[in-house]
Order: C-alpha cells, then structure tokens, then sequence
C-alpha cells in the first residue's frame, strides 16, 4: 500500500484554513493509503527557538485537533518528528547533496524569510528545513505528500535530493513523492488578508466556541461598497462567499445567495448569519470530540507515543537501508 506523509507545524490550535487544506483529506486518505501524520515541532522551532515552552504546549492543541476531526490512530500513525532521531540523521547526510545557494533559491523559503522579516539574519535552521521535509518524506517512502500549492517548491527540492542520492550511491531505495493539492485554494483570514494565520488574529479555529465564531463571522470582510441591501454586491474577493465555497455542500442554495447578493436586496447581516450556521454544523461536533478528548491529555499524549515508536520503527528500517547503500554499516 503507497504512504502518505502530512503533517503540521504546533504552534497553537489548528484553524479551520487547515481543516479544508489537509483535515478533511487525511480523514479520507487513512482509508486509501498507510498513512503518516507528523507534529512537525522540530520545524517549528526553527523560527520559534527562543519558545520552546510554546512548541511544547501547542503539540497537545494539535494532537487533541487530529482526533476531533476524525483522524484515527487506530488507521494513522501519529507522531513527533523530534522524537524520531533517524530524521536529523538522515537530514545530515542529505545535506550533502545540497548547495547553500540552491537553499536560497527556492521560492517557498524566500516567500517566507520575507514574511518573517528575517532579512539577512536567516536562521540556519530555517533555511535548511526544506532538507529536513525532504528527510521526514523519504524515510517513510512516501509517495503522496498533501501540501498547499505554495509548498510544492519543497516537494520538488525534495525530489531533485532523492535523484542526487540515489545517482550518487547507485541505489533505487529512495522514492520520489507527488504533491497532492487539496480542491480548496488557501483560505483567506477573516479580514480578507490572504493569509490566515494566528500572528495577524485573522483566524477561526477548530477549538472556537460557538459565540466567538459567530462574532468572528460577523466581523468578516465583504465588498466594501456594499452600503446598502438594495446595492448590487462583488462576490470575488467577498471572503464570506469565499468560505461558503469552502464549507457549505449546498452548492446550488450558494449559488442563489451569489445571484441574489450580485443583483441587490440581500444584505452583508443576513449572508454572514448563515455562514455562522454552516460553520457551526461543522464544528459543533468537532469541537465536542475534542472536549471529550481533552478530559484526558495523559491518554493523548501516549497515543502520540504509542505512533511514535510504531513511525520510528519504519525510519530505523529505512536507515539501516541508507547506511547500507552508503558504506557507513559499521
């Protein structure tokens, strides 16, 4: 059976961004494929080092998020990337196959330097993440990596090692993957930033309580020459029909509130309400699994580990392979 391998940076609670750009596919996947789900926190530390405390914390809001939406560890394995040593291992011979300016070159990393205001102060950890993607992916043969269109850069540098290792050491042990993109474009924050993210407070997330989604959808962007019920509304860039894309089944009463609000009389009030009404059939019992599972963190955390060993397991394997191909079988 192929594997797939996804995962997510702890840096808090997940969001609902996340939900349509990965969530849903891997609840999916887990009965397609032998599926690997990583608690990236070794990558978050790359640009959170000075708060590890908060790594730490938010690997719990991730792990009790997974469950909430249906992941289950019975059919994936869930695990910690820092407690699987044979990644940073692989990681190291990997970045051997690898120049400094190819780093800088791929547009995924430059994108975020930018974003995070780096400048010429680049964290050599962060810059080198894409070696250490490219180590979490291949030491568990993955052939499917769920990712956001932004990240396939990354699955291609990956993939430009693989070759390099394999041509190097006259091998076939290691496996290219395939980007898997979700249907749903990056959503867009709440403010109609493109970006959602917990930073900018533009975000919705999983965990939300009814009234603060509410009151968050309420706030949201729309056409801002919308002035009256009786005006002609824009639906693109109006992020509430954005989300109603994103989340309502109801394709064809979407399609009449579109054509309602383009032709005039339907107010921004009355759209957002209903919204408010498709999210929360989402997440009210979302977010009444994760209470139930958050009674118990003691028992998250040793399904975490109990993924762990079964992840590290398949990684040593692999690494016995690449010591072997290498000459370094001591």
């Amino acid at each position: 059976m192929d594997r797939v391998l996804t995962g997510d940076r702890p840096t808090g609670p997940l969001h609902i961004g996340h939900y349509v750009g990965s969530l849903a596919n891997r609840v999916a996947m887990q009965d397609k494929y032998e599926q690997f789900v990583m608690v990236a926190d070794v990558q978050a530390l790359t640009d959170n080092y000075e708060y590890p405390q908060r790594i730490r914390s938010a690997v719990l809001d991730v792990l009790l998020d997974y469950l909430a939406v249906g992941i289950d560890p019975k059919k994936t394995t869930i695990f910690i990337q820092s407690c699987v040593p044979e990644i940073p291992e692989l990681t190291m011979y990997y970045l051997n196959l690898v120049t400094v300016n190819r780093l800088g070159r791929n547009p995924t990393i430059k994108t975020e330097i930018k974003q995070k205001g780096f400048g010429e102060s680049v964290p050599a950890g962060f810059l080198v993440y894409p070696v250490n993607q490219a180590a979490d992916i291949t030491i568990f043969k993955a052939r499917y990596v769920p990712v956001g269109e932004d990240q396939l850069p990354l699955i291609e540098q990956a993939n430009e090692i693989v070759r390099s290792f394999n041509r190097i050491y006259n091998t076939d042990l290691m496996l290219e993957a395939q980007g898997v993109i979700s249907a749903t474009a990056r959503l867009p924050g709440v403010d109609g930033k493109a970006k959602m993210s917990k930073s900018l407070g533009n975000t919705i997330y999983l965990s939300d309580p009814a009234e603060t989604v509410a009151k968050k959808v309420m706030g949201m962007y729309t056409d801002p020459d919308h002035v009256r019920v009786s005006d002609p509304g824009k639906i693109e860039g109006n992020t509430v029909f954005t989300y109603l894309d994103a989340f309502d089944s109801d394709k064809e009463k979407v399609a009449e509130l579109k054509a309602h609000y383009q032709q005039g009389g339907l107010g921004d009030v009355t759209v957002k309400k209903y919204l408010a009404g498709v999210l929360e059939n989402l997440l009210g019992p979302i977010r009444q699994r994760r209470a139930e599972y958050a009674k118990d963190p003691g028992e998250v955390m040793a399904m975490a580990q109990r993924g762990t060993e079964r992840a590290r397991s398949v990684a040593a394997h692999t690494m016995d392979q690449v010591r072997a191909v290498m000459h370094i079988n001591y």
